[in-house]
């Protein structure tokens, strides 16, 4: 699970039509990740993209113990016996995990079953204090921006009679728009603030001058900006799953190469990877969920002036820009940890065996 927002698109007809189906494509996006995990790993895996990576695993398996063979004769002349008896453990994991009972192999079943834990703790996040919800409010603020611009900006141009009927039918689809919101959101100051703040052009006097304009729903290269950063963010959610999948399916290749004689086993650097790209998932959850809460309890205060704006711009530029950098960040540090904590195990069991 991942945080979706309900997108309406500036000059798109229909603003009910085009929320209720933002929620849909968000929605079936997340069902088609999750599908594709199940595709990829659990069905039909003797014939589809994972079932041909096992096999290049079990090859590279073959391939390595040869060197595996060769370091535990040696072990077994040089040594007293110890290290030997515990490498023979790396042969039996390995078979077990590329196993394949019919149903998938048991690394498959494994790599998905990491995935769903990764995915319940991340759901626990996203449920905690309508966190999902309150995403969604914090970034649709600014949507409703543009899109009320969007809507009344091109009467700007035009004078008298023929303002004023444009007004009137760029007036007729905003309210459907604070509607929709009431129904999501209910009763909102910042709805109430925008939609006095569209009165104020809809119902005033005279042609509509840049900065009377500018000053209340912003300017076509803030909307540029802030629909680029929007979906910037967004695309690094689904950049996260992707690189989560893309992990999982070169699991058989890790496993196969971990009977090399080396220190750093192959699978420690894979399982490493696959944490590291979960906790960054989990990471830009928390961060977006924190800072939308922060949003909406400043837009939602009383204010004495309904005229004042507050700059959500910078909201935009953290979660398209900061908030990432941030998640891999922290990923980085707790993968290093985690590969450190893996490592000195695997040293500590070997040595007690």
């Amino acid at each position: 699970m991942q945080l979706y927002f309900l997108q309406a698109y500036p000059g798109v007809p229909g603003i009910t039509e085009t929320i209720t189906d933002g929620a849909v494509t968000a929605r079936s996006i997340a069902e088609a990740w999750d599908n594709q995990w199940i595709d990829l790993l659990q069905n039909n895996t003797s014939n589809n993209l994972y079932g041909a990576l096992t096999n290049l695993g079990v090859f590279f398996a073959v391939g390595t113990l040869l060197f595996f063979m060769v370091q535990w004769l040696k072990d077994v002349i040089y040594s007293e016996y110890s290290r030997p008896i515990s490498g023979l453990i790396w042969p039996f994991v390995v078979v077990l995990l590329l196993s394949n009972p019919g149903d998938g192999s048991v690394l498959s079943s494994l790599t998905l079953g990491v995935r769903n834990f990764i995915n319940g703790v991340n759901q626990q996040v996203v449920a905690t204090a309508d966190a999902e919800q309150n995403y969604q409010q914090a970034i649709n603020i600014s949507v409703a921006e543009e899109v009320a611009g969007s809507l009344l900006r091109p009467c700007q141009a035009l004078t008298g009679e023929q303002q004023n009927e444009c007004l009137k039918k760029a007036n007729d689809q905003i309210d459907d728009l604070w509607q929709q919101y009431r129904n999501l959101y209910g009763n909102k100051t910042w709805i109430d603030r925008l939609e006095t703040q569209v009165n104020q052009i809809r119902f005033g006097t005279g042609i509509i001058t840049d900065n009377a304009f500018n000053s209340l729903l912003g300017n076509t290269g803030q909307t540029a900006i802030k629909n680029f950063l929007i979906s910037l963010q967004y695309a690094f959610q689904n950049l996260l799953e992707a690189t989560m999948l893309l992990i999982a399916a070169l699991g058989p290749l890790a496993v196969g190469a971990s009977l090399l004689p080396v220190a750093g086993k192959p699978i420690f650097a894979w399982l490493t990877g696959f944490l590291a790209a979960g906790i960054a998932k989990i990471s830009f959850n928390i961060i977006a969920s924190l800072t939308a809460t922060v949003i909406l309890n400043v837009v939602n205060r009383p204010v004495q002036d309904i005229n004042t704006n507050p700059d959500l711009m910078w909201f935009i530029i953290f979660l398209g820009i900061l908030a990432p950098l941030l998640s891999l960040l922290l990923a980085a540090a707790g993968a290093f940890a985690v590969f450190s904590a893996i490592s000195n195990t695997e040293t500590l069991v070997r040595d007690r065996i």
